[in-house]
């Protein structure tokens, strides 16, 4: 069967064709007032490297899922440390889809995020510490025990703790062992804390 385009599908297509092809003309399609418009704009700037601060904001501002979508998959293409700082910041937003949609594509460029990690273990606002952790966590990166071993001895906040004793029930092995044993002198009062640190040896040592 032959699909037609309707009159909308060939106005959207020559209210794309009006903006130039190259990164000034799509640059001024991500700001367009039709969505669909916008989101070509953004799957065609992922080839453009120097785009990547400007979709960083225009990911804060945008209120269609599709274009949001749209807009972090061309981050996760582009990568590279402009787009990691740029996301970094859009975790300290109140709006939970935002981060959320965030936390995916840092998770998608791990290695990207590798020099950033330490920053974000020591931010002063302990809701980006614990999703640090979260995207970590979902990663296979070679260093993940070593950091979350470094929450457990060293981090002041119980719930951040608790998200890394979550990871390391998992992942850990006997070098996390020693941190294990110091974080429940650290936490003796918090049933979780004990709770967790006692499965994760005992998997450990199993």
């Amino acid at each position: 069967m032959v699909l037609k385009k309707t009159v909308s599908d060939l106005d959207k297509v020559a209210d794309v064709r009006r903006y130039k092809r190259d990164l000034e003309g799509l640059l001024a399609q991500l700001q367009d007032a039709d969505p669909g418009v916008r989101r070509w704009a953004a799957r065609d700037l992922s080839a453009y490297r120097e785009a990547a601060a400007t979709l960083c904001q225009r990911l804060e501002q945008e209120g269609d899922p599709a274009v949001r979508e749209a807009i972090a998959t061309a981050l996760a293409k582009i990568g590279g440390p402009e787009v990691v700082s740029g996301l970094i910041e859009l975790l300290r937003s109140d709006d939970a889809a935002l981060r959320n949609l965030v936390i995916e594509v840092l998770q998608e460029i791990p290695k990207d995020l590798e020099g950033q990690i330490e920053g974000l273990l020591r931010d002063l606002d302990p809701d980006v510490r614990i999703f640090a952790v979260n995207i970590m966590g979902l990663t296979t990166h070679p260093k993940l025990e070593q950091w979350l071993i470094s929450v457990l001895e060293e981090d002041p906040h119980v719930n951040v703790v608790a998200t890394a004793l979550d990871q390391l029930c998992e992942i850990g092995t006997e070098a996390s062992l020693p941190a294990l044993a110091l974080v429940r002198k650290r936490f003796p009062q918090d049933p979780f804390i004990l709770f967790s640190a006692e499965m994760a040896e005992k998997r450990i040592k199993g």
